[in-house]
């Protein structure tokens, strides 16, 4: 597994459990999505890379991105 992979959450096939996983290695299962995308976040942010959330269909559903970002958002005085 390479840490710089990003983390991702999706549904375990066959199954109602979702997990996080990285580099094509599962981390952890969780019995609601909202709890997988919990710990995706924190293994994100360890590892300063994207969290990529899969609906239920297994279409990326939201990607964000936790150090890793080639464009920051700037701030602007208005």
């Amino acid at each position: 597994m390479n840490k710089r992979d990003d983390v991702h959450v999706s549904r375990n096939p066959g199954r109602t459990t979702w997990k996080v996983s990285q580099g094509g290695q599962t981390l952890s299962n969780h019995r609601t999505q909202a709890n997988a995308v919990e710990a995706g976040v924190s293994e994100a942010k360890q590892d300063r890379v994207d969290l990529v959330t899969h609906g239920r269909d297994g279409k990326i559903r939201s990607k964000d991105s936790y150090g890793n970002d080639p464009n920051p958002p700037k701030d602007r005085e208005h």
